[in-house]
């Protein structure tokens, strides 16, 4: 089986501990992205934009691998309070094509770097 590891020029890189993605055949794992620009730093506002911004990092990784969100397949969302979820949802429906993928939104108790919100994705390839 071969395994390609994917980081877009888009983000900043992780290399040194993950990859933005993982391409087995038939199938891309996303790996978690967070409300950060290029740079790293986290864009401002609130749970709004924050999930805009984690949705375009998502599709940055779902281009440098070839792929789209018409393939995503399963969309796992992590938000710090669940008292967000409604705004979260908002941008998630007007962001992602219909129809949508499977999801999973929990509550975490702690997301990296402080944010409010974490969404990974696996996506067909």
């Amino acid at each position: 089986m071969s395994i390609e590891k994917i980081n877009s020029p888009e983000l900043s890189s992780f290399s040194h501990i993950l990859s933005h993605a993982t391409k087995v055949p038939g199938l891309i794992f996303l790996s978690g992205q967070t409300p950060t620009d290029k740079t790293g730093k986290v864009v401002a506002g609130g749970i709004k934009e924050h999930t805009a911004q984690c949705i375009a990092n998502l599709g940055s990784v779902l281009a440098a691998a070839g792929s789209s969100w018409e393939k995503v397949v399963k969309v796992n969302v992590y938000l710090e309070n669940m008292d967000d979820f409604q705004a979260m949802n908002s941008v998630y429906e007007q962001l992602l094509p219909n129809p949508k993928p499977s999801r999973t939104c929990i509550q975490a108790a702690k997301l990296p770097n402080g944010v409010d919100v974490e969404i990974e994705a696996i996506a067909a390839t």
